[in-house]
């Protein structure tokens, strides 16, 4: 029996849904992401619930999907990796099309796949020591799932995709990508104020709004970008160059650890 990463618990119409893998920073394993979809799915279907909450267990929301995973099921062509990026797109757009109104909940890490997953929130609330990115390009990815051009506009997002940087929480606030930075320690109490404001509107009116809404971004293109974009990174993922290989080499010898190294070795003598 495969053990529980999805920890939920319900209170006041509201629903909390907390990724449980603290030893890998809630990395998304393919596990986590199916029981993750499949609560996602339960409580989309009851009606005792008005919000959802999304949050990581310590000290990251999530670090994105497990490369150790990937390495070892030795995924190369773009064929293999168009099956495998499509779960992970439809997990996160799973929580944008979710029918009831979804508040992330960020601490620590939110970085690549883990960034685009909350991206996909319609409200995100962050602790003052979050860090956001999608540094995946620096070894050789790039973006799965393209919500970010929606939500901070073209050229913001072509800094951030073209050098794979962090930026911190106030960045985040200040570019748009989160509603709303408060203390470490003051941060679920704001989510719950948040979550129990909203869950006092009627279930249907906000299920109506939110459909409004995501027919809104729809208009504009933003299912299609991300269709087409899953196409390209599928490509993306599957060439060879000099640094995927080497990432790939050292995640399989010597640990994903000693793999992050290197990569961020490369990038340390470069000033902003």
């Amino acid at each position: 029996m495969s053990e529980n990463y999805i920890v939920r618990e319900d209170s006041d119409r509201i629903a909390w849904l907390t990724i449980h893998r603290p030893d890998k920073l809630n990395a998304l394993s393919t596990t986590v992401m199916g029981q993750l979809s499949a609560e996602l799915t339960r409580v989309d279907k009851d009606d005792s619930v008005s919000v959802v909450v999304l949050r990581g267990i310590d000290k990251a929301f999530s670090v994105g999907y497990d490369i150790s995973e990937e390495v070892e099921l030795g995924v190369s062509t773009a064929e293999q990796w168009h099956a495998g990026l499509s779960n992970n797109v439809g997990l996160t757009m799973q929580v944008w099309g979710l029918s009831k109104p979804v508040i992330g909940a960020v601490t620590g890490f939110c970085l690549a796949g883990g960034c685009e997953l909350a991206m996909a929130c319609d409200i995100l609330i962050a602790a003052e020591d979050a860090k956001f990115g999608e540094p995946e390009i620096r070894f050789g990815s790039g973006p799965v799932t393209l919500l970010m051009p929606f939500l901070i506009g073209q050229k913001k997002t072509n800094e951030l995709l073209y050098t794979g940087d962090t930026i911190d929480a106030q960045t985040a606030l200040e570019i748009g990508i989160i509603n709303r930075v408060v203390a470490g320690d003051e941060l679920m109490d704001t989510v719950d104020a948040m979550a129990h404001k909203i869950a006092l509107t009627p279930l249907k009116i906000l299920q109506y709004t939110k459909r409004s809404l995501k027919r809104a971004s729809e208009a504009m293109g933003l299912r299609e970008a991300v269709e087409s974009n899953l196409d390209i990174a599928a490509v993306l993922n599957s060439a060879h160059t000099e640094e995927r290989e080497e990432f790939t080499r050292l995640v399989a010898t010597e640990g994903l650890g000693s793999a992050l190294a290197w990569r961020d070795k490369r990038f340390s003598t470069v000033e902003d």
